[in-house]
């Protein structure tokens, strides 16, 4: 036995709280923590994974063409789940990125994914763009 172990006694083991049950609960405390976390893990796994499954709707902007100072066409494609109706948030913007023009319409089902629209957005004041906002199914 070295001097380094005789020194270490129950006493001081206890003084430091290094006794049998500190480290019982010491491990209990690890072993409750990582069940904790595995939970936590799985439902983010399954969460994350049954929002991968729901349909989406995806819509792209192609063109917009400035009629007058009060109105725009915007021009777009929309892929969504065939025969689902939808509906998009069309927006004209000024310089500034004010919304200067709203619309919202619905698209009817049909048996194609991807589909083009164009719509007239009625402006407050001239536009510099019009874009799609949104698109949900209804």
């Amino acid at each position: 036995m070295s001097l380094k172990q005789a020194s270490v006694g129950p006493d001081l083991e206890s003084r430091y709280g290094r006794t049998p049950a500190t480290r019982t609960r010491d491990r209990r405390l690890l072993w409750a923590l990582g069940g904790i976390f595995a939970i936590v893990l799985t439902a983010w796994v399954v969460w994350t994974g049954l929002d991968g499954a729901s349909e989406k709707v995806e819509a792209r902007d192609t063109r917009h063409t400035i009629i007058d100072e009060h109105s725009v066409s915007v021009t777009f494609e929309v892929s969504m789940p065939v025969n689902s109706p939808a509906s998009c948030a069309v927006q004209a913007l000024n310089e500034s990125f004010t919304v200067v023009g709203w619309k919202v319409i619905d698209l009817p089902p049909s048996d194609l994914y991807t589909r083009s629209f164009t719509e007239v957005v009625n402006t407050t004041e001239l536009s510099n763009t019009g874009l799609i906002y949104k698109c949900w199914l209804t």
